[in-house]
């Protein structure tokens, strides 16, 4: 089992999904956790989950969950949370860039000349935009620190046409973001990466495929902790640092580090399985 007990971590937009799933890997390692986004109370978002019950179940699987209400669109929001953690940790081990907002245009379907143009925004703006300004405002803390991990969480959109050509951009960006990154930061002992989950059944995924809107079956995917536990793993991998500014994909550290989903499944790598 990893160990990451004394380690504080900072997972953006933790109250479900992918992000959610992370916190929970982290916390099954023992790491202390702050749990961000904008959901306090169930009902006031189109899916379940709070930044609260994530916390929760941190704590619960042998962590530390602290809830943080941030609404990362809002530069300002971010750089109190950043100083908060300093403060109240006095270091920033490990920040998980997750935060995406999902649009009020579907995304599953249409060609880009078919959405409206706001779309690209909306895409942009926290799911990109906000991964450089939070972690913007935690590399003075890791480079001070002499070491740190900053980890985006991508998706094989990034490498390959799916959803819509503003997905990808977006992704394709958040992946050269972290190569680039890792240029600047290398030196100073932090490392930077970003990871590829597959197909994971998220609150938003499950609920568009009863709609049948997901172009492939989502009955067989990862659940958000795989991603979780392979963030886990590379965290306390002491030689993380010779792979900072690479895409790595969750199933391929799973059967390197030896890790499995919570049921026990280890998901093959899905790049391969769509290549032809």
């Amino acid at each position: 089992m990893v160990n990451l007990s004394g380690q504080v971590a900072v997972v953006t937009g933790a109250s479900r999904g992918v992000g959610k799933g992370i916190a929970l890997g982290l916390g099954e390692a023992g790491a202390t956790v702050y749990v961000t986004g904008r959901t306090v109370h169930e009902g006031t978002a189109p899916l379940p989950g709070t930044i609260g019950a994530t916390a929760d179940e941190v704590t619960r699987l042998g962590g530390r969950g602290i809830a943080v209400r941030c609404d990362h669109a809002r530069d300002e929001e971010v750089v109190a949370l950043v100083a908060r953690v300093r403060e109240e940790q006095g270091r920033i081990d490990i920040l998980v860039n997750n935060v995406f907002t999902v649009p009020g245009t579907p995304i599953f379907s249409g060609r880009f000349w078919e959405h409206p143009v706001g779309l690209w925004d909306e895409l942009m703006h926290v799911g990109c935009r906000g991964h450089y300004v939070a972690s913007h405002s935690v590399a003075p803390v890791m480079v001070a620190q002499g070491r740190g991990l900053i980890v985006n969480v991508s998706s094989f959109g990034g490498g390959g046409y799916i959803f819509n050509v503003a997905y990808g951009v977006g992704k394709a960006a958040v992946d050269r973001m972290a190569k680039d990154m890792a240029v600047e930061l290398g030196p100073c002992g932090v490392t930077c990466v970003s990871i590829w989950p597959g197909v994971v059944r998220t609150e938003l995924l499950v609920e568009a495929s009863k709609r049948g809107d997901v172009p492939f079956a989502i009955v067989n995917g990862e659940s958000p902790q795989f991603s979780g536990r392979a963030v886990a793993a590379f965290a306390a991998d002491p030689k993380r640092h010779e792979r900072t500014g690479r895409v790595l994909v969750v199933a391929d550290l799973a059967r390197e580090y030896g890790f499995t989903d919570i049921d026990g499944r280890q998901p093959g790598n899905i790049v391969e399985q769509m290549s032809p």
